[in-house]
């Protein structure tokens, strides 16, 4: 039976080396998470219950569990590189078969689709044409490639405040004539194809106190030629717009097989008429042309966001996190990835940073958790079990001897 003990230790000695030099070997290995072996004694059973002073017959080893404790997080210049602060794993799928890992590392195939190095599809959320992300089952991540669509113009606001000071025109409007209005600005609006148009308003003060009348031109025309246009502004005593916003029913022709006419809403809300030289404090619109996908980036989120060359951004999908019961229970499948078993439990799958799930890092990385001048002395310590397990078969050898040996 000392046999037996020797044997049992020098099994679970080298068990336990298998899993220290597994620990050494992979620390440098992002998202890699350590494990250790754990180890209970062996007694003899026996039918009539224990004996007073009974000896166990060796050691096994129970299991071997692993460390999900945080890894350090490194900054990289890869966007696509992703950290996990906090719980949780990346939801990956290949083939159908669903996965799960700490490691972060990322690209794009020749489809579009986010994978890691192993070919395994990062999964989410996916989103409409329009940037809405749909949350519904997680599916493999892929980055549209494709045009943004143009955007017609469709409401124009500015904030400006016209020189109180200045004396009332009479003569009629006249685009190329400077004499018959008393201010201009213009700005950019799109029509249905994207295509730009250049759109010019005039201010007129009037003869009657507190009113200015508001001419409007597309493409540079001689003649006014936005429908719905002149329209008054009128001020209070005190400098305010009290005309009523926004004013609607506007229309303006435009050019080269778009939609004609383009129907636009102005609201100058804010607008004043003060005895100070004329400005504009703000002038926006809400259309814009057409735009090729310039770059993307990780939010905390997992909120993938597409740049296009417009000057746009829109969501391309949402990356998402799963978190188990217990995650100890998890079956390592190598390549960084697991797979749930029945000792897992189901995993709970949401949005980084919602309930106990963790947030995105973007251009960083999850290091190892392998402390590797521990791992070193616990390579030591498994080597001195070894010898001295061993030890124990030479000492019980030499004690047979013995007894082979007696006359």
């Amino acid at each position: 039976m000392s046999f037996q003990t020797g044997l049992s230790g020098l099994n679970s000695a080298a068990r336990d080396l298998d899993v220290v030099g597994n620990n050494v070997a992979n620390a440098n290995v992002i998202g890699f998470k350590g494990s250790r072996a754990q180890f209970a004694d062996v007694m003899a059973s026996s039918l009539s219950g224990g004996g007073s002073g009974p000896v166990g017959i060796g050691t096994k080893v129970t299991s071997v569990a692993q460390d999900f404790t945080q890894g350090t997080i490194t900054v990289t210049n890869n966007p696509l590189d992703v950290a996990i602060s906090g719980n949780g794993f990346f939801r990956m799928e290949q083939n159908g078969a669903v996965s799960y890992s700490r490691n972060g590392q990322f690209q794009v195939d020749n489809a579009g689709y986010i994978v890691n190095g192993a070919s395994y599809n990062l999964t989410g959320y996916t989103a409409d044409i329009s940037g809405v992300i749909l949350p519904s089952q997680p599916a493999p991540l892929r980055v549209s490639t494709s045009d943004l669509a143009p955007t017609p113009t469709s409401q124009f606001e500015a904030v400006f405040n016209l020189d109180s000071r200045k004396p009332a025109i009479t003569l009629p409007f006249n685009a190329n004539d400077p004499s018959t209005y008393t201010n201009t600005t213009a700005s950019t609006v799109y029509d249905s194809l994207g295509n730009p148009h250049v759109l010019e308003l005039f201010f007129v003060r009037s003869a009657t106190a507190g009113q200015w009348d508001l001419y409007g031109t597309v493409d540079n025309s001689a003649t006014p030629n936005v429908a719905g246009l002149p329209a008054a502004l009128n001020f209070s005593n005190t400098g305010l717009l009290t005309t009523t916003m926004p004013i609607t029913g506007v229309t303006l022709p435009v050019t080269g097989g778009a939609a004609s006419p383009l129907t636009v809403s102005f609201n100058f809300n804010g607008a004043t008429q003060y005895g100070s030289d004329f400005g504009v404090t703000a002038l926006s619109q809400n259309g814009f042309t057409s735009g090729k996908l310039a770059g993307f980036n990780i939010a905390d989120d997992g909120i993938i966001r597409g740049r296009y060359t417009n000057g746009q951004t829109r969501n391309l999908g949402q990356v998402v996190l799963a978190t188990f019961v217990n995650a100890q229970g998890l079956n390592p499948l190598g390549a960084g990835q697991y797979a749930e078993t029945p000792g897992s439990g189901l995993p709970v799958t949401g949005t980084p940073g919602s309930g106990t799930l963790g947030s995105l890092k973007a251009a960083a990385l999850e290091e190892g958790n392998v402390d590797l001048t521990q791992a070193l002395v616990d390579l030591i310590t498994a080597q001195r079990n070894y010898q001295a397990n061993a030890q124990t078969i030479k000492t019980n050898d030499a004690v047979m001897q013995t007894l082979v040996n007696l006359r």
